[in-house]
């Protein structure tokens, strides 16, 4: 595989910016772009927030993992990943087996003002989501910060934001290629 090739997996807290850079990092590359969630919700025909209330988070679970293991190109995409799918036991060193991983992170308050008008996400459709979201952040952030380059989204124009990921991008898929070429 040529470094090149080498897909790039987004990861973090939802309201990080994953699916927005994803599209930009894309074009800019010359990838595809998939984002899970919204490939979950087309395969299943229906929204997260329905899948949630239907099957339960479990089965969600299982979509993302069928997701990462077969629903997506093996080469050139960026993967926009749900907030929760490395955060799952063994789904870290399965995104990270396939692909450079770069974390986005954004604090909390920019985390609330970015998800407080959004009405797709189940696990903020609780009495008081400002707490729900600082205990996620807060058990997900180590798992998050573990799984590749961090890079921050708060206060920062979408250029400098997409300039870093591609730099951070490109050095470690020069080595995900010789770690992958090594193994063959």
């Amino acid at each position: 595989m040529k470094a090149d090739d080498v897909n790039l997996y987004l990861v973090g807290f939802m309201g990080t910016g994953k699916s927005t850079v994803g599209r930009a990092l894309a074009q800019r590359l010359g990838f595809a772009c998939v984002d899970s969630d919204h490939e979950i919700e087309r395969v299943q025909g229906k929204t997260i927030p329905a899948i949630f209330a239907e099957l339960g988070e479990p089965a969600f679970r299982g979509m993302e993992r069928a997701f990462i293991e077969e629903g997506h190109p093996a080469t050139r995409t960026v993967i926009a990943c749900g907030g929760g799918l490395v955060v799952q036991p063994g789904m870290l060193a399965r995104v990270q087996a396939r692909g450079v991983v770069i974390c986005l992170h954004a604090s909390v308050e920019t985390i609330l003002a970015r998800t407080s008008r959004q009405t797709n996400r189940p696990l903020l459709n609780v009495e008081d989501p400002e707490a729900r979201i600082r205990k996620l952040f807060a058990e997900r952030d180590p798992i998050y910060r573990s799984a590749g380059s961090v890079i921050l989204t708060d206060g920062r124009p979408m250029n400098d934001i997409i300039a870093h990921v591609v730099r951070t991008w490109r050095r470690d898929s020069v080595e995900f290629a010789r770690a992958a070429g090594a193994a063959l």
